[in-house]
């Protein structure tokens, strides 16, 4: 299958906002925000539970204003201009994270939920854009390019990161906490330069008619979409399913630094295993697209999910490193390819004018989804003493996620 221009535009945003994902959320600030807590006395337990909440409190305020930023986006024109708004305000508080003195932790912790804000707003306008550059044959191959395309690009950026690391801050140049700060920086110059096509041209094929007051006929449609979600019982269940699941994708993905720092592993060799994570996914996520065209979505869906089920139940006996190398590996098969698919059936399920609404319901369950599961992850961590014990408690999510895709699933709308 051959892309067109718009849809190399729009894979190219997955492989721009990688450095904030893999350098910000996963790699770098975790540890250095570890460290630098750790240097203000904080406890290692009272820090990774810290984390978990911050990820929680930072996905808090774009889940409740994801359905009706979506639903304003659906206007001729608007959903470029909203992608532009929070992809900036990301950038921009991505470079304040390398402002940020060390011994201001707190006000470290305070940039990061803004730059939260900006990621995941911007990512609400940018899976919304799917249903404008493909239809619904072409979903699963472009969306999961997409995510795979994301993972290259964060193994580009990461061997960048990794450079600085090992030369020691380019022979001397940068300091241990400069390099932390360095990589920030990278991270938002790599998302300025490869999403500037998408934030340039564009295009939305699908929207709702003008209006003389967007705000209020938003609200309007909200309430009426709201009134009459009955006559969606697919798609509403098949959110219910995503609320769960995701949760525990999105979880595993943001913890899983801070539980490698809870097992003693050094940091630098949490950097290779994040490295090996990323070059598995990309191509297990296109994989997972060719096997969906082969053998449907629905059952690919269902078998990351248990993949997925079984990660969080082997994360019980993570004791060693060889341990870890395993479970992180098997997030890699199936991390990417799990989430490109789902957003591809839920974006053959939507109305295609009102793509920007109903994807903003996808992500509010998603974001609150994200919300739940870190704190999930902190609440039995504290209980407990092992983070282990926590990501195993993620298992719940997985299990309800798929009983109740399997029931979405076989639900036929009239």
């Amino acid at each position: 299958m051959k892309f067109t221009r718009q849809q190399w535009q729009w894979i190219f945003y997955d492989w721009a906002n990688s450095g904030y994902g893999i350098l910000v959320v996963t790699a770098v600030l975790p540890v250095y925000f570890k460290a630098v807590t750790d240097h203000a006395g904080v406890s290692a337990a009272n820090s990774t539970a810290l984390w978990g909440y911050a990820n929680s409190f930072g996905t808090l305020v774009i889940s409740l204003l994801a359905p009706l930023l979506g639903a304003l986006a659906d206007y001729p024109y608007a959903k470029k201009r909203w992608l532009n708004l929070f992809t900036w305000l990301g950038i921009i508080l991505t470079i304040g994270l390398a402002l940020v003195p060390t011994k201001y932790w707190q006000l470290l912790l305070i940039v990061y939920i803004g730059s939260i804000i900006g990621y995941s707003g911007g990512n609400l306008f940018y899976d919304s854009f799917l249903t404008d550059v493909a239809d619904n044959r072409q979903m699963d191959r472009v969306s999961s390019t997409g995510y795979g395309m994301g993972y290259l690009g964060g193994v580009v950026v990461f061997i960048i990161f990794l450079v600085a690391e090992l030369s020691k801050g380019f022979d001397g140049l940068l300091s241990s906490y400069g390099v932390a700060r360095f990589s920030f920086i990278l991270a938002a110059v790599w998302w300025i330069i490869f999403a500037w096509p998408l934030l340039k041209n564009g295009h939305q094929r699908y929207s709702v008619s003008s209006v003389a007051n967007p705000f209020v006929d938003s609200l309007r449609r909200l309430r009426r979409t709201m009134h009459h979600i009955n006559q969606y019982k697919q798609l509403t269940w098949f959110l219910v399913a995503y609320f769960f699941y995701i949760d525990g994708v999105d979880t595993i993905f943001t913890m899983a630094t801070v539980i490698g720092k809870d097992l003693g592993i050094q940091t630098m060799m949490l950097m290779v295993v994040l490295l090996v994570v990323q070059l598995i996914a990309v191509p297990f996520s296109i994989l997972y697209g060719w096997l969906a065209n082969r053998f449907s979505t629905r059952r690919i869906i269902m078998l990351g999910i248990i993949v997925y089920f079984f990660i969080c139940l082997y994360a019980l006996r993570l004791e060693t490193l060889t341990d870890f190398w395993i479970l992180a590996i098997l997030v890699g098969t199936s991390q990417g390819g799990l989430q490109a698919l789902s957003r591809s059936y839920f974006g053959r399920l939507v109305p295609k004018n009102d793509s920007s609404e109903f994807f903003g319901f996808y992500n509010i369950l998603g974001k609150f989804s994200a919300i739940l599961g870190p704190f999930i992850v902190g609440i039995v961590t504290q209980w407990t003493g092992k983070s282990t014990v926590g990501a195993a408690s993620l298992s719940i999510l997985f299990a309800l996620g798929l009983v109740m895709f399997i029931f979405a699933s076989a639900i036929k709308d009239k």
